[in-house]
């Protein structure tokens, strides 16, 4: 499985059974982080993916653009609540490169709005499954009011 995560908006794809070919699956309004994570967590057990890829948006000189710190956190958050590995993936260019297919495909804007995240999502994917593989494995987060002592 993959997330694009937005400011308003969530795309997820998954892949086949055999892991060769990513496919969309919805665009997640965006409501607030427990509800996100929360349809995330829905998504997985539906999906049941052995991982989940978080894109990771890194600007043209390599840096971390401003939004990755919230994908960093949604990865965090969503890391707390699957059984299955959660990995950030570079996502360069993702967005524009989506976009350009769509209206290579001849989508309407409005419709490319809806869609665009997911479209996303599945560049995401694929570059996962096309491999080399790589990124970064996310801890999840400690739970709240955890002890930070030994032994604790």
């Amino acid at each position: 499985m993959a997330l694009d995560v937005g400011t308003k908006t969530i795309g997820v794809a998954v892949s086949d059974p055999l892991g060769m070919f990513a496919q969309p699956v919805e665009t997640i309004a965006r409501t607030g982080r427990r509800a996100d994570v929360g349809r995330v967590a829905e998504l997985c057990d539906q999906y049941a993916p052995v991982r989940v890829v978080v894109g990771l948006p890194i600007g043209t000189d390599g840096s971390e653009m401003s939004s990755a710190k919230e994908a960093r956190r949604m990865a965090k958050a969503v890391a707390g609540v699957v059984s299955g590995e959660v990995v950030l993936l570079d996502e360069r260019f993702t967005t524009a490169q989506a976009e350009r297919v769509l209206i290579a495909g001849g989508m309407r804007r409005k419709k490319r709005k809806k869609v665009i995240d997911q479209a996303a999502a599945v560049l995401i994917l694929q570059q996962w499954l096309d491999g080399p593989f790589g990124g970064e494995v996310v801890e999840p987060e400690p739970p709240t009011g955890a002890g930070t002592e030994e032994g604790s």
